[in-house]
């Protein structure tokens, strides 16, 4: 077996300072804490550890992660806040995965436990890390620039010169030339230290409270948001009350007092569309003409509502989303007498307004025989019917407007108490009226004709055409702070990208020949090609203020700064 040999004393005695280092030995110990000593940290060790680990940037950033990935099945699975009905076909469509997904809270992501619980974690991780950091900001901006480091020559940014020039004459010359310019600088010894770029940091601030401004703006409008929409024929009316609207939705916490009042009538709706060339048929203007009033006792005014143009009244928006043609529709027993008549909003189908609908005649009719029936009309409509083109519209405005009927007789299931779509027929519990081949009666009518129901059942007239508007009535609280922290996020951040903090330092002393030496050093947070370029363009302007002088022999012995050296190799 080998020996090592070392050149370690044999005195067993311990020499002075060994008990100190035996002691930083203990500290650099890999051993477990029990074999050192070192007490438990308990319940408030753990609570300290924990917040330091929360509040840490790392940890901030990949909570923001998380939110960002927790947000994308809100994007791609039905959300039961948005659209029950498309929930429940998917559930009836996947009821293995739709059963996962509802465990797991796919289906109200935002409203879920686990996103609930990442998004007060970053809350709070953000204002864990902004108050420190504000609090030292703060004491930065009520203290002063640090003197000037002894050793200028390690710093990456490095000048110097010899001039004829007093010291003091120079340091004042430079503490003015440094406040011009922006930096805040004062006089430290026989040196001028300045600081520039606090906006960085302010930036940086900015963007993180903007951040928080926005989760609690986002937090308040999921809470007290809602919207409903409301289809309205010209002529018809809408009070902005619960009942009122066609489909309502809203966040966990609004409650009906939270509606604006407010009402309002849609006079006209007007559409104009391109006549001619490649574009023919596309939209050029959708407008809708409306008075409106807010308040119990409030003053009817006149607006025009057109698209992305909403009309604001108080914490709400009216959008105008949608429109399409309403058919005027009388139908006349066989005695003559009307027992319906309305206008019949129809659900367009194309680009060109195509459009389907239902007539239903729940009350009031009696057939042929006496015996009270319900009469249920298929409407197709064509704004511009053009031969040969049937089954579609060639234009969307009203150029030859036609529209098919094809009725039906019987029970159209509306007491069943099970709800029913305003677009569609069933035809389950209906006949079909015949004509005289014994067919399924189905005529095309113009305004003003009108189709006779046969053995004198009645008949149905097709009177004209009315226009109806979609509006999209919205209400969230925590839009404008949302829409601010996002310009200050935006700002803040190109603030903190952009602007860099740095230091400069001018020294100013007599040399051994009693000539004055003037240093320079610049210093950034972080790396940057500017602080050589600014420091070299202060030099400049101060260096006309304080010339050089005429430099020593070279076999001088007494001149310590013979000409001007980079600093290569400097250190931070």
């Amino acid at each position: 077996m080998s020996k090592t040999t070392t050149n370690a004393p044999t005195d067993p005695t311990p020499a002075a300072g060994d008990e100190d280092l035996g002691a930083a030995g203990s500290q650099l110990s890999t051993a477990p804490a029990e074999s050192l000593n070192m007490p438990a940290l308990g319940i408030i060790g753990w609570a300290r550890w924990f917040w330091r680990q929360l509040t840490s940037m790392r940890v901030a950033l990949l909570l923001l992660l998380l939110l960002s990935l927790g947000a994308i099945p809100g994007s791609l699975i039905p959300q039961s806040g948005t659209d029950e009905t498309k929930v429940a076909d998917f559930i009836k469509a996947n009821p293995t995965l739709g059963d996962v997904y509802d465990k797991l809270g796919l289906f109200h992501v935002y409203s879920s436990v686990w996103f609930s619980s990442i998004y007060i974690l970053l809350f709070v991780s953000l204002i864990g890390c902004i108050v420190p950091r504000t609090w030292q900001f703060v004491g930065q901006l009520r203290g002063r620039p640090p003197g000037a480091p002894r050793r200028l020559t390690r710093l990456p940014a490095y000048t110097t010169w010899r001039t004829e020039a007093e010291p003091e004459q120079v340091r004042e010359a430079a503490l003015a030339l440094l406040k011009k310019r922006r930096f805040r600088a004062h006089l430290a010894g026989d040196n001028v230290a300045a600081e520039k770029g606090y906006l960085r940091e302010v930036g940086n601030l900015a963007f993180h409270i903007a951040l928080i401004v926005m989760l609690i703006a986002f937090a308040w409008g999921q809470l007290f948001k809602s919207e409903g929409n409301k289809l309205l024929v010209e002529g018809n009316g809408f009070s902005n009350t619960l009942l009122a609207y066609d489909d309502f939705k809203s966040g966990n916490l609004f409650t009906a007092d939270d509606l604006t009042p407010f009402s309002l009538r849609l006079k006209d709706f007007n559409g104009t569309y391109e006549k001619s060339g490649p574009n023919r048929g596309t939209a050029r203007t959708f407008q809708a003409k409306l008075t409106y009033a807010v308040g119990a006792y409030g003053k009817d005014k006149k607006t025009v509502v057109k698209v992305n143009q909403p009309l604001e009244i108080g914490d709400s928006k009216v959008y105008l989303t949608a429109h399409g043609y309403a058919p005027v529709i009388t139908v006349r027993d066989g005695k003559g007498n009307v027992v319906y008549r309305d206008a019949v909003p129809l659900l367009p189908l194309d680009s060109n307004v195509t459009s389907t609908g239902v007539v239903k005649v729940l009350d009031g009719y009696k057939n042929s025989k006496g015996v009270k029936e319900q009469l249920g009309i298929s409407a197709f409509f064509l704004p511009t019917y053009t031969q040969g083109s049937e089954t579609a519209s060639t234009f969307p405005a009203m150029l030859n407007p036609v529209l098919n009927l094809t009725p039906y007789h019987g029970d159209l299931g509306t007491d069943s108490g099970i709800p029913q779509s305003v677009y569609q027929l069933d035809k389950s519990h209906l006949k079909g009226f015949k004509d005289s081949k014994g067919e399924q009666l189905r005529e095309n009518l113009k305004p003003g004709e009108t189709m006779k129901l046969p053995n004198g059942a009645g008949s149905v007239t097709y009177e004209g055409t009315k226009e109806w508007a979609n509006f999209q009535i919205t209400q969230q609280p925590g839009s404008g702070w949302a829409l601010g922290g996002s310009i200050a996020a935006i700002f803040g951040l190109a603030a903190s990208l952009f602007i860099q903090r740095r230091r400069v330092w001018v020294r100013a002393g007599k040399g051994p020949d009693g000539i004055t030496v003037v240093e320079m050093a610049g210093l950034g947070r972080s790396e940057s090609a500017k602080v050589p370029e600014e420091l070299g363009g202060l030099a400049g302007i101060l260096y006309d203020q304080a010339p050089g002088a005429p430099e020593p022999d070279e076999d001088s012995t007494d001149n310590p700064n013979p000409h001007v050296v980079p600093a290569e190799g400097a250190e931070k």
